[in-house]
């Protein structure tokens, strides 16, 4: 049985299908990581799952500030910020892991978990006044 660092509820919903599905992806993705890290086969998967964690969230931060122009988010520069500062933080783990500087941890693991489920729950939640399904097809 595999055991998840992050389990999706309906309480990480933030009642748009897209964006869930996108943040369901980020949660596989850091599951999957997980489960490498405590099979023991971290550094087989290592280098593939953190290059796919990196390029799944740059995508799915884009879905989000895409929408937020199209909607005039007022929190978008800090919403954006808090993207980027993320972005940053996985490149400076994959350099670090490339490099060996570092191997991967319950730290790394830990901030991944923490991080996209502060996000969810605390700063994704103010968009959802502004959400609307069309506006996000368009």
């Amino acid at each position: 049985m595999t055991k998840k660092l992050i389990e999706w509820t309906d309480n990480l919903s933030i009642d748009n299908g897209l964006i869930d599905k996108q943040h369901q992806k980020l949660i596989e993705l850091i599951n999957n990581l997980y489960d490498a890290f405590l099979a023991g086969k971290a550094n087989d998967h290592l280098s593939e799952i953190i290059e796919e964690l990196a390029t799944y969230t740059v995508s799915h931060f884009k879905t989000e500030e895409t929408f937020f122009d199209k909607v005039n988010y007022p929190e978008i520069e800090d919403h954006k910020k808090e993207h980027s500062n993320f972005v940053e933080k996985v490149v400076v783990f994959k350099t670090k892991l490339a490099s060996c500087e570092v191997s991967l941890s319950y730290d790394i693991m830990n901030f991944l978990r923490d991080w996209l489920k502060t996000h969810i729950l605390v700063t994704d939640r103010k968009y959802i006044p502004f959400l609307s399904p069309e506006i996000l097809l368009q």
